[in-house]
């Protein structure tokens, strides 16, 4: 059992922590632990629980206080731990652990180590002893006793982490206890021997400012409370940090000789440079020798790879300059190169000069510079350097010292400088580079073009780089394309441009070096989410294509961008994040909702404009800007929408996002025909699910009725009728209390065909008999058109055919004053399933022939299947099934692929006609049986008992009589439960 007091006060048994009840009795337990074992008088108790009140209460109530704590604590799995004493009360020894005699037998065995300088087992048993606490001392006690107490107990603790940290300073652990002690100088502030160690610890972890900078928040915070200055302690560790050392009590005095180790990485891929490289050797490695600063000048025009050839011979020289490296770009090439002083304030810095005793001029910077390192081996690399005048402050005086130079000028002023000129690669070397770049089983598979890429470059290393960068880039590219655009000399320099190809630095210097388009393209890309095509960066951007394509080409170079597939860019996701992050920044949400607008409209524009030359797609008269390429979508409009479709649904996502219901519901609706007519059933789903949760959430109940019907839609097309019934329903509730009519109209229209589809069909006609008033009041000539198309299903399936083939007719008429072919084949495969059925079965095979052949034309395959099961079912009953069997079979594979389930059932059904025609009745119950399956999974009882009917006759023929009787009548119960014509068809007993 444990007693807790330094922290809440708490009993811990092995059944876990007691339920002690409020402060009093906490109170009582935390006397009694603080007495370490010793009897506590009842007055005593009285004045720790009740303080001022104690008059007030009796020895009585001390009793019950101890009463119920034993009793909590037996009852909680503990022992009797409260014992009575002569005049008072105690807790027994050995029976609990109490958490403050560790803590002070921890501090004592502590103490006596750091006395005896056995700082290791100090700090430990310290450490242990501090372990103990477990927040603030007596939590959950009260009155005047309790203060005291805490006071007391904090004091204790506040000494034995002085203690603990002397201990661990001792140790050189100054990095180690910085924390600990940053946030107890932060609560205590006038705690000089805190302060002091504190000080130490920065110091010894190589933060000599902060430590100074921590001297005089001292010194500050003492003058503001106390009115007094610093202590002898304090101003003892002050003096010694300005000297850069510290003397711990009883320990030797410690320095920290800072090493800078300033270089940049090495170049993984570097390549060939031997001749340069040993030239560089010799002139760095003769100073020593020679007891003679030696300076080396790299010189040569941009691009020829100074900056990585000094790098990398600065890196193999690395064991050579044991007293440091500095590097400094001194940005020579910019507008504004660095002013030596700052250069000279970072390597003092670096040093170890703090700034406090940092010089202010650059004479007085530049003798201390030479000061300190003028007994050392130390390597500096001045990259990009403007002139002489820059770079003669920032030499050393020193004979260890080396300097290696790079600039595009030659700098031939400088006393005692060697020059190394750097040019263009050997060819061998500039093909090694490719390689390395692109792999060399790719340049292997492909050396000529790669000899000419290199011979385009004229071998200048930064053009071979980027050349290899946009091919590692682009995997899809051949070597020959990049050689092709590189031949073209008014574009090579653009082909090339790639500004600072040394990414190695922040994202955030890769992003200032943009330009104020490229900053805004990468912002605005990182509110997508997928990768981008370029008409999208250009929407974005509110750019014109070909500016946009200069725009990308500059990501794309530096690396802030990444080429996909197919013409598409990609963020990394690290780099999309700081896109967004800026974007917070530095765009508004104004901003952000009307490029989503302007983004949203391009989309929309384009979207209309391939439907529209898709099969069935309707008009084409819709347009888009001049500016747009709208060569590929007229070539190929599927492959586009189906390339561009991840980039539709982003921005369809992102103006849900905003709550952009409107926009993104156009765009969704508008690719609605594509996703029906290629069978693009999840991108369906989810792009509607998710305007239809914007539409909810904004509470835009007209969007939100047309996004459900568009699910009714896609549920009937999935062949899911029961679900679809239950979206248009929720979309007709939402028009009848908007009393929107038109769409009230629509919606009964699309009803009508589900029910239809499920057999309902007097429910469907009655939909049929409401929805065309409503069509007729907003002259919806296209719905009008649909709605006799409709009837005339329905009345086929009635068995009213020659009301079925008028209202076919009609629709036919109506359809081609519409200009809209596709419609005319879809009505004429209608009518002559209606003819069929009539045994009208020469004018039914015209009309099937006439819908196939425009439907062929329509490139519409899903309809040209159920234009050849059509045909199909005529010539079976024409005797010519033979014919047709091999159309029959190639609709089937390609209603497979495209997961079109009714019409896989309505082919394996057909070819089962088709065998049991041909006298087959084997194969014919083969598909017969397949083809129920498929109906009675899609839940549509009319060709169930269709299937049925023919099933019965293959058993029949195979001499099952009994079962092909049974069959028969579960046909017949179907038909006439849902009123069909098949009810009526007497022959279905005959078994024809």
């Amino acid at each position: 059992m444990e007693i807790r007091i330094l922290g809440p006060v708490s009993v811990l048994t092995d059944e876990g922590p007691l339920a002690l009840g409020g402060p009093k009795p906490r109170t009582l337990l935390a006397r009694l632990a603080v007495s370490a074992g010793a009897v506590v008088s009842v007055e005593q108790l009285i004045d720790a629980v009740w303080g001022a009140d104690a008059l007030k209460r009796s020895r009585a109530s001390v009793h019950t206080y101890v009463s119920t704590l034993r009793k909590v604590i037996v009852q909680g799995g503990g022992q009797d731990v409260i014992t009575r004493g002569p005049g008072g009360y105690r807790l027994a020894p050995d029976v609990a652990s109490i958490d403050l005699d560790g803590f002070l037998l921890s501090v004592r065995d502590g103490r006596r180590a750091l006395r005896e300088h056995r700082f290791a087992a100090a700090a430990k048993s310290l450490g242990e002893g501090l372990d103990q606490w477990h927040g603030t001392a007596l939590d959950g006690a009260d009155g005047d006793w309790t203060s005291a107490e805490r006071d007391r107990l904090s004091e204790m603790r506040l000494a034995a982490v002085e203690d603990w940290s002397a201990a661990r300073l001792f140790l050189d652990d100054g990095p180690d206890v910085l924390e600990k002690l940053a946030v107890l100088v932060r609560q205590h502030p006038l705690r000089e021997r805190m302060r002091a160690q504190l000080m130490t610890a920065l110091f010894l972890a190589g933060r000599q400012d902060d430590a100074l900078r921590c001297f005089q928040q001292g010194r500050q915070a003492l003058a503001e409370e106390l009115g007094v200055e610093p202590g002898p302690e304090l101003r003892q560790v002050h003096a010694q940090l300005l000297r850069g050392e510290i003397s711990l009590p009883s320990g030797p005095t410690l320095s920290r000789r800072i090493i800078p180790r300033q270089l940049p990485p090495d170049i993984a891929d570097f390549t060939g440079r031997e001749t340069e490289l040993r030239q560089i050797k010799d002139f760095c490695m003769a100073s020593s020798e020679q007891n003679v600063m030696r300076l080396t000048v790299l010189s040569g025009k941009p691009g020829a790879g100074k900056t990585t050839l000094a790098t990398h011979a600065a890196h193999r020289f690395l064991a050579h300059f044991d007293g440091g490296q500095l590097y400094a770009n001194l940005r020579g090439a910019q507008a504004a190169p660095v002013d030596p002083a700052d250069i000279l304030a970072r390597f003092l810095r670096a040093l170890g000069t703090p700034d406090l005793a940092m010089p202010t001029d650059i004479e007085g910077r530049t003798a201390l510079y030479r000061t300190l390192i003028a007994d050392r081996r130390v390597l500096v690399v001045l990259d990009d350097a403007a002139d002489e005048q820059q770079v003669r402050p920032l030499l050393p005086g020193g004979g260890g010292c080396a300097v290696l130079v790079t600039s595009r000028n030659r700098m031939s002023t400088l006393e005692g400088a060697a020059y190394v000129h750097v040019g263009v690669l050997a060819e061998q070397e500039a093909l090694a580079m490719l390689g390395r770049l692109i792999g060399r089983r790719r340049l292997a598979a492909q050396q000529a073009p790669a000899l000419d890429i290199v011979r385009l470059c004229g071998a200048l290393p930064l053009a071979v780089r980027i050349a290899g960068a946009r091919l590692a880039a682009r995997s899809g590219w051949s070597l020959d394309d990049l050689a092709r655009r590189l031949r073209n000399q008014h574009r090579i320099l653009h082909e090339l441009t790639a500004g600072d190809l040394e990414v190695r630095g922040s994202l955030v210097l890769s992003y200032a070096g943009l330009d104020d388009t490229g900053r805004r393209a990468l912002r605005r890309m990182g509110w997508l989410r997928t990768d981008v095509p370029e008409w999208l960066v250009a929407a974005l951007l509110g750019l014109p294509g070909p500016e946009t394509a200069k725009v990308l080409e500059r990501l794309l170079d530096v690396q802030l961008l990444d080429g996909a597939e197919d013409d598409r860019y990609r963020l990394h996701d690290l780099v999309r994040a700081f896109a967004m992050e800026r974007a917070t920044e530095e765009e508004t949400a104004g901003d952000m909702l009307e490029v989503a607008r302007q983004v949203a409209e391009r989309s929309l524009q384009l979207a209309e404009y391939a439907v529209a030359r898709l099969p069935g797609g309707g008009s084409a008269r819709r347009v888009v800007p001049a500016d747009i390429d709208t060569a590929a979508i007229e070539e190929q409009p599927t492959v586009w929408l189906r390339r561009e479709l991840p980039a539709l649904i982003d921005v369809i996502e992102w103006c849900s996002r905003l709550g952009e219901v409107a926009l993104s519901a156009r765009l969704t609706t508008a690719l609605t025909p594509a996703f029906a007519m290629q069978n693009w059933f999840d991108e369906w789903w989810h792009t509607h699910s998710v305007v239809l949760s914007a539409s909810r959430r904004s509470d835009d109940r007209e969007h939100e009725a047309h996004l459900s019907a568009g699910l009714g839609w896609l549920r009937s097309e999935q062949d899911r009728y029961s679900e679809s019934a239950d979206f248009y329903r929720a979309a007709l509730t939402i028009y009848s209390a908007l009393d929107d009519r038109v769409g009230q109209g629509k919606v009964l229209l699309e009803l009508s065909l589900v029910r239809r589809d499920q057999a309902f069909l007097a429910e469907a006609r009655a939909h049929l008999d409401t929805a065309v008033p409503l069509l007729e009041e907003a002259a919806d000539r296209r719905g009008l058109a649909r709605a006799e198309h409709t009837r005339g299903a329905i009345l086929t399936e009635l068995g009213e055919l020659p009301a079925a083939l008028q209202a076919c007719e009609r629709a036919v008429r109506a359809y081609r004053e519409l200009g809209d072919q596709r419609a005319v084949a879809l009505a004429l495969r209608t009518s002559s399933i209606a003819h069929r059925a009539a045994g009208n079965l020469r004018e039914a095979a015209a009309q099937a022939e006439e819908a196939l052949a425009s439907l062929r034309v329509e490139d519409d395959p899903t309809m040209v299947a159920y234009a050849v099961q059509s045909l199909a079912k005529v010539r079976i009953r024409q005797g010519l099934g033979t014919t047709v069997r091999d159309s029959l079979q190639d609709c089937l594979a390609d209603r497979q692929l495209m997961r079109d389930g009714f019409g896989e059932a309505l082919l394996l059904r057909t070819l089962g006609e088709l065998e049991l025609a041909e006298g087959d009745a084997v194969q014919a119950k083969t598909l017969l049986t397949r083809a129920l399956d498929s109906w009675r999974t899609l839940a549509v009882p009319l060709w169930e008992a269709r299937t049925l009917r023919d099933l019965a006759m293959a058993l029949r023929a195979l001499g099952d009589t009994a079962e092909a009787e049974r069959v028969a009548g579960q046909a017949l119960e179907i038909f006439v439960c849902y009123g069909s014509r098949e009810s009526r068809e007497l022959q279905i007993h005959a078994g024809t």
